[in-house]
């Protein structure tokens, strides 16, 4: 039995269950064999987002690439006031903008959208940089306290290795007061696990096997509480979900009936952080598999073999779907990120046989933050629908 971990929501008896924007090209029915149908453009993006929003998903990363895709603020910023009750969890990658110009958007964004805005701190190389990690994620560091400073002070005053700012800060001011929208946080490396325990609302990992998953939160936890804080954890995935396992494990291998070993590596070693920590725990996960590439029970790391980063899928029928959701919610895990190929249909097919036995909320705001929505019920659910 894996003990559970001190997190800050220890009481939350829900999680925040979410769905993820292909706003970077990523869409597909197979991988490996694009198709132009499923193309990362506003029509397409923007029809995922607002689906998710209608089937009563919590909140929907918009994530950040700059070899494709469209720009994640102006994406954001023009699907928010079409959106009824979703947050959005949206990429910034810290260094690209002015943190002070950066923290404008960002407050102007949070206003759009009443304070349904969450971010998702990105610390990887810009294109044509190259930082050690521990730079990098100083610079996110730096990044965060003036971004703070922002939005909850009359002046920006901060010296530090990579911004020497000294300006007034009106009006930039989130919507969220005392603190500003909750930060998600991924990363492996020390100095990554150092700066989410220090400033980081939600520590996000990519699927591993639950013991290793465990390890992570125990070491986040411990790092945190050196900072008088907690943190609480989020799981990025993929899911494939049928109403028979058999029908999910065939829906599995026909993603992937396109793809040959030469086009997957391409596809891996192309993203900037395909050197990264997180990207070959990912590949030593795949190395442990079966010979049907799955790890553990329902955890599937085929996925991986055509794409960087989160490089494995939740497969089977409902029941076993819920079931490994629960023992997720049992180890800590407060917040799911959800995707599958094609977006759309996935979000459809979750929404349909999963999402209806979860009670889901968003995320907990620290104190003294505003609240957001409550728990939305199956029938709350129904009505969406």
């Amino acid at each position: 039995m894996i003990k559970k971990i001190d997190i800050r929501s220890a009481s939350l008896d829900a999680a925040e269950v979410s769905w993820f924007a292909p706003i970077c090209n990523g869409d597909d029915q197979y991988l490996g064999a694009h198709d132009p149908k499923y193309r990362s453009n506003w029509s397409n993006a923007s029809d995922i987002l607002l689906t998710a929003d209608k089937l009563g998903y919590r909140n929907i990363l918009c994530p950040s690439s700059y070899q494709v895709g469209q720009d994640t603020m102006t994406f954001a910023s023009a699907v928010a006031p079409l959106t009824k009750h979703i947050n959005l969890l949206t990429a910034i990658r810290c260094g690209e903008i002015h943190p002070p110009m950066l923290g404008r958007a960002i407050a102007t964004l949070d206003h759009i959208l009443k304070g349904r805005l969450t971010i998702n701190i990105i610390s990887s190389d810009l294109p044509g940089t190259k930082l050690s990690s521990e730079d990098r994620y100083q610079r996110s560091r730096e990044v965060i306290h003036i971004l703070k400073q922002g939005w909850t002070q009359e002046h920006i005053d901060y010296s530090g290795s990579f911004y020497n700012i000294q300006l007034g800060s009106e009006p930039v001011k989130s919507y969220q007061q005392n603190g500003g929208p909750l930060l998600y946080f991924g990363g492996y490396s020390p100095a990554g696990v150092d700066l989410c325990a220090e400033h980081c609302d939600v520590y996000l990992m990519w699927p591993e096997t639950e013991s290793k998953l465990h390890e992570l939160m125990t070491t986040m936890s411990m790092k945190a509480s050196s900072y008088g804080r907690k943190v609480d954890f989020g799981l990025r995935i993929h899911v494939i979900v049928r109403e028979t396992e058999d029908e999910a494990r065939a829906a599995a291998k026909r993603l992937m009936s396109q793809i040959d070993e030469e086009a997957g590596a391409e596809i891996r070693n192309r993203a900037l952080d395909a050197k990264s920590l997180g990207v070959s725990r990912q590949s030593q996960m795949r190395s442990e598999s079966d010979k049907e590439g799955f790890v553990e029970d329902h955890l599937w790391t085929g996925i991986g073999r055509a794409r960087s980063g989160c490089g494995a899928a939740l497969v089977g029928d409902p029941d076993q779907i819920v079931k490994k959701i629960n023992r997720y919610m049992d180890m800590g895990i407060r917040s799911f990120i959800f995707s599958g190929y094609p977006h759309k249909d996935e979000c459809e097919l979750f929404a349909q046989y999963v999402l209806p036995r979860l009670k889901t909320c968003s995320m907990p705001i620290v104190q003294n933050r505003i609240p957001l929505r409550p728990p939305l019920t199956p029938l709350a659910h129904a009505i969406r629908k």
